[in-house]
């Protein structure tokens, strides 16, 4: 794993829903190593530890970083605060990523805060992807615009009807067939989705949120059961091993 810390400049804030804000950092040689669904591990002022936040999207050409995050607590309170100029201390990439196989058909399901990641992955596809997200109301509905300019078909879902489908995320993908599903968001959500897969023989891979202290696997804090290759269980981490994991290999 290659990484490394930068401080980079932020260049553009907004908040683009309820408590959720769009951050984009310079950050020229850190976009060049970072792929599709790793994270950055984010320094915020009198706080002990950083704050793990998923890479939205990549702009190599214009070497950026765009973050996407949800306020879940003092922390990321702070982190929303920050202005455009301010720098960032950022140690990124981290992790494992999405597989990127443009020219093949892909399913983009996404839950809540668990959609960021799935948007530097979905643009390397295009017109050939289908994006589901799921969200609570339309106050916290994300990225949809994002992934429509990207060419994706959109198909949008929240739990009290008042944007899209009145329903769950994964009634939306029932008609489906890729080659590929890349999902992230809650885990009843990723359970659904990797059943779907399985069942279909669809290669799926899905993304975990949990909590993080170091980001390169010293901690031991966000551990997570896996299966190995005679299937039989072990302890592996989320930051060193995933988030990204073919979902056959956890245990959900």
């Amino acid at each position: 794993m290659k990484y490394d810390v930068k401080l980079c400049e932020l260049v553009r804030t907004a908040e683009i829903a309820a408590d959720t804000y769009d951050f984009t950092v310079r950050a020229p040689e850190l976009a060049a190593a970072a792929k599709p669904g790793q994270f950055a591990h984010i320094y915020v002022p009198g706080r002990t530890l950083r704050r793990p936040i998923s890479i939205c999207d990549i702009d190599r050409e214009n070497g950026t970083l765009r973050f996407v995050f949800q306020i879940r607590g003092a922390g990321t309170a702070d982190l929303a605060k920050f202005k455009v100029g301010d720098s960032l201390d950022i140690l990124a990439p981290l992790g494992n990523g999405f597989s990127v196989e443009p020219g093949k058909k892909a399913l983009f399901v996404g839950g809540g805060i668990g959609v960021p990641p799935l948007l530097g992955a979905a643009k390397h596809y295009g017109e050939n992807a289908v994006v589901a997200v799921g969200f609570r109301s339309a106050d916290y509905a994300i990225l949809t615009e994002d992934f429509k300019a990207a060419g994706c078909a959109v198909r949008v879902a929240t739990d009290d009807g008042s944007l899209g489908h009145h329903g769950l995320v994964t009634d939306l993908i029932r008609d489906v067939q890729p080659d590929i599903i890349c999902a992230c968001g809650p885990m009843v959500m990723l359970r659904a989705v990797a059943a779907y897969a399985k069942e279909n023989g669809i290669r799926c891979e899905i993304s975990l949120e949990e909590r993080m202290a170091c980001g390169i696997g010293a901690c031991l804090g966000c551990a997570v059961e896996l299966y190995d290759e005679k299937g039989e269980i072990y302890m592996g981490h989320v930051c060193k091993d995933g988030p990204v994991f073919a979902a056959e290999r956890v245990v959900l």
